[in-house]
């Protein structure tokens, strides 16, 4: 014994054929949403591109302040008057009264180096 289906023709069809329908709020409420959505883009933007400037400035400003640091140490240092006078000695050549001054000649080639002058 067999037994066949019979489908009806439309039992078929509305499976495969099912609208979805959208009412006109649901509709207005997408196009809000996709209009908040699209106007939201320039601010966000602008919102990223300002921190990594606020992120590059600070790194400057942290730069700066090291650079500060070392010439207010430079600067300490050339009120010391042991210093000064090392300055005087190593790069001016100079030579307190009664010295003898002795001028060392490089090898060919070599350049003389003065850290700090």
């Amino acid at each position: 014994m067999s037994t066949a289906t019979t489908t009806s023709p439309t039992s078929r069809g509305t499976a495969s054929q099912a609208k979805v329908r959208i009412s006109a709020r649901a509709t207005v409420l997408l196009l809000l949403v996709l209009v908040a959505g699209t106007l939201s883009i320039a601010p966000m933007r602008a919102y990223s591109d300002a921190r990594e400037r606020v992120a590059e400035l600070e790194d400057r400003a942290r730069s700066l302040d090291a650079r500060n640091d070392r010439l207010e140490s430079r600067i300490a240092r050339l009120y010391d008057p042991v210093h000064l006078e090392w300055i005087a000695r190593a790069c001016l050549g100079l030579v307190e009264r009664g010295e003898i001054a002795f001028v060392t000649v490089p090898e060919e080639g070599a350049k003389p180096s003065v850290a700090d002058c």
